[in-house]
């Protein structure tokens, strides 16, 4: 059940994100409440985790994040061209996330530890999970 929860919850987060830039002419009527920092830690309550947010900006990650183990990661893309988030050694994660607004979301490693990740169109692209 509280997986369920958690997932409703990223859904929601994701829909207020995708539709908050959305309003015709490229603005709203209103200031932009869009995180100043590129990443968002993620929240716990009780037993549910809220879902943990990297925004890629400028061909750049942000800052790294950490979340805890099997939390909810989601991905905005504010550039144009597409990214990945690739985990740089196995396979704990991969996601493409297509530009301009694009969203995906990966489960953060359950295992706790540093997790370093790129994009594998733009291997310049460097980023860091931590885990714990």
């Amino acid at each position: 059940m509280n997986t369920v929860r958690a997932r409703v919850a990223l859904l929601l987060l994701l829909t207020v994100i995708v539709t908050g830039g959305c309003a015709p002419g490229g603005g709203g009527s209103g200031p932009s409440t869009a995180p100043a920092d590129s990443t968002t830690a993620a929240a716990t309550t009780g037993t549910t985790t809220a879902a943990a947010g990297i925004t890629i900006r400028n061909f750049d990650f942000g800052t790294p994040l950490t979340v805890s183990p099997g939390a909810m990661v989601s991905v905005t893309n504010m550039d144009s061209a597409g990214h990945t988030v690739t985990a740089d050694q196995g396979s704990a994660f991969d996601v493409d996330v297509k530009g301009s607004g694009g969203t995906a979301t990966f489960t953060a490693p359950s295992a706790p530890g540093t997790y370093t990740y790129h994009c594998t169109y733009h291997p310049n692209m460097h980023g860091t999970l931590t885990v714990k």
